[in-house]
Formats: C-alpha cells, structure tokens, sequence
C-alpha cells in the first residue's frame, strides 16, 4: 500500500458519510474540510451563498503568496440516489475486490480526499509556488457555486495560472470539454372544458410543437456532423428531461412547462439552439396562439449555463499535468465541468481525476483504489516539481 493510502481511504469514507445531494446544505462537509486543514495550520476562506446554506472553501496549502500558483480544484455535491438500486448504503463507504463503492466515491470525492490526505506534506515542502484547493457547491446543477469563489481568487495578486480538475478521466489528461446550457419553457394559454376547443388554447399542444422543433434542430446537428470530430457524440447534442403541465383529461391546459438542455461543441455558437427555438416560438408558435387568446405567453428562462473547456495552444496546464502523469496523449470529454469557467477567469485549466465517468451518477458507483493511489501520486508529483 502507498505511503498515505489508508489515510486517504479514510478521509474517503468520512466525506462520503456526508450527503451533499445538491438539494441538501454541504456546509458540514465544507467545516470538516476547514477543521482538518486548520489543525496543520492552514486558513480556509470559505464563501457562503446568500442564504448562508452552502459554501466554496479556497485555501493555499503551501508555497510563496507573491506566486501565481496551481490550483486543485472539485466539487462537494454529488448527485441524488432517489430511485436508484443499491446494494449497500449509498452515504457508507463499502471496499470490496478493490473498489470503495459509495455516492460520491468518484464524482468527485475521491480527488478532494487524495488533496486532503496531501496537504500536510504540501504543507510542509519548500515549494517555489504555491498549491491551492478550491472546492465549491452545486457543481452538480449546473456549475452554479463556484461562480462566486472565482469572484474572490479573481482579488488575489498574482492570479493563479493553472486550474487543474479533478473529475473522472482515469487520471488520463483532458483538455477539451462541451459545455452545458440549461432552460425552463414555459407556456400560458387558455383553460377550457376539453368539448370547447376552439375557446380554449392548449399550453401542452403549444408545448409539443416546441419540443419538436428542438428534435428537429438536434437531428439537424447530427446530420451536419464532422465525423473526424474527436467528441462522442461528434455534434451540439439536445435534450428534454421534464415535461409538466395539465390538470385533468376534459381540461384543455393553460399552462405547461418543460426543461431542456443542449451540450455545445467547443467551437459551436453557444447561442444558437436557444435563438432558434426563441424564433419558432415567437414567430410561429406565439403568434398562431394569440390569434385565439391575446394574452397567450411564451417564456424561457436560464437554469444553468458552463461554457466548454476550449483546447489551447501551448497550455501551461496541459504541458504540465502531461508531465506530471508521464503522458503524451490529451483526450476530449463530452460531459461538462468547472473548467471552463476558470479558463474564462484568465486561468489555463485541464481536467484530470481519478475514476472513470462511467461510473458516476449509477446505482453503485464505485472508485477503484488504484485510481485512488494514483491521484495521491499524481499531488505527491506536482509537489516534487514545485519544489526547490
């Protein structure tokens, strides 16, 4: 066993005991988190939401404050495990045949248990650089927390130059990622007794001619799709998750509302699914239904939007994670991350965790303690290089 391995396997299962389902505060992971890294003598800045329910915690961990620095950055919440088919408690970690099984385990715990389990040799070392944590909320809904901790490291002086993340790749480099945009549609018509239609204005039947003008825009972008396109799959893909609306068969609904998301290519208009369907609707759907009822609406409205980690020419990141992993090969990932969001705040980012996306979000989800060792090793490198 490494040196540090037990010891990050039991932060593991500490962090993992702490359900930080999004919907949840994750303010007591985030005090664990302060309290270890306190007691070796390490202040946290933690950055609380508005309502003083959830909180960022950014801390340097070692090295010069007059240097820029790298930053290991992830995640505290984790997805729900409502519905899901368990074999053991979900918030206990559990090791067998090599693997801890857990919520959390590898999106994305693992990675901050490995720093934790580094900092006080990060602590103790001569860097000629310093080495930060940032870890946020609500990652898991649309990247909405760390917004506010950028905020804050955008005060320091210098910035720090290299943001590495740690989500699941099996420690293989990315550099490359989609980004994701999130709305709510919803739409007003007219109630009425299902034998009158012509009185009423049907939000459903307005609703559904929307959903298929955004299958038809999707088929479109696969159709136009570059095939050498390194991303799986190769195109802006688009999809509905919700659809609510209706109260009763003999009703004609007024209201009806549906979320839906798109993942953009890198290089794709981030806007121009959005401008599309704002379009049809307008143009067409709202102005057929006004004829019948003046006040009929229209309206969508963000959830949650990250842009897309672009590839870089001469990444400080890349070449240094490259390094630091003994690769000379960089991947591209369809999933969205924070990393985009640093790269837009002047910091040049990779993303490179441990465990395999394969994993994440399923009924037990499981790290393998290999990938495990293999993030403490990877800090336990970036030390041996940021040291004089």
């Amino acid at each position: 066993m490494r040196k540090n391995a037990q010891k990050t396997r039991d932060i593991l299962a500490q962090l993992i005991a702490f359900d930080t389902v999004s919907r949840n505060s994750n303010l007591a992971m985030i005090n664990y988190i302060a309290e270890a890294l306190a007691d070796i003598g390490i202040n946290c800045d933690v950055i609380y939401d508005i309502n003083h329910e959830k909180a960022n915690l950014f801390a340097t961990l070692g090295g010069p404050a007059d240097k820029p620095g790298i930053v290991l950055s992830g995640h505290t919440d984790v997805v729900p495990v409502d519905g899901q088919e368990w074999t053991s408690d979900p918030f206990t970690m559990v090791e067998r045949d090599g693997k801890v099984y857990g919520r959390g385990t590898c999106d994305m715990k693992g990675f901050i248990a490995a720093c934790l389990a580094m900092a006080p040799e990060i602590a103790k070392a001569n860097l000629k650089e310093p080495i930060h944590v940032a870890f946020s909320y609500d990652e898991e809904v649309g990247c909405r927390g760390v917004a506010s901790m950028i905020e804050k490291v955008q005060t320091r002086d210098p910035l720090p130059r290299i943001c590495i993340i740690g989500e699941p790749t099996e420690m293989r480099v990315v550099n490359a990622h989609k980004g994701i945009c999130a709305y709510r549609t919803t739409i007003t018509g007219r109630e009425s007794h299902s034998s009158n239609t012509e009185f009423g204005e049907s939000a459903i039947f307005a609703a559904a001619r929307l959903i298929e003008h955004l299958r038809l825009v999707g088929r479109g972008l696969k159709d136009n799709a570059d095939p050498a396109n390194p991303f799986e799959p190769p195109y802006t893909s688009i999809s509905v998750g919700t659809l609510n609306g209706g109260s009763a068969i003999n009703i004609i609904p007024n209201h009806c509302s549906f979320d839906w998301e798109y993942r953009p290519l890198p290089d794709d208009d981030i806007d121009y699914v959005l401008d599309s369907l704002n379009t049809y609707a307008v143009e067409t759907v709202l102005a057929e239904m006004r004829e019948n009822f003046p006040d009929a609406d229209i309206t969508t409205e963000l959830i949650a939007r990250a842009p897309a980690l672009m590839r870089q020419e001469n990444s400080s990141a890349e070449e240094l994670v490259l390094a630091l992993t003994g690769q000379n090969e960089t991947h591209v990932a369809a999933y969205a991350t924070e990393a985009g969001i640093f790269q837009e705040a002047g910091m040049s980012a990779v993303v490179c965790g441990p465990g395999s996306i394969d994993q994440a979000h399923r009924p037990d989800e499981y790290l393998a303690l290999s990938q495990l060792d293999e993030a403490e090793q990877f800090i336990r490198n970036l030390v041996s290089a940021l040291s004089n």
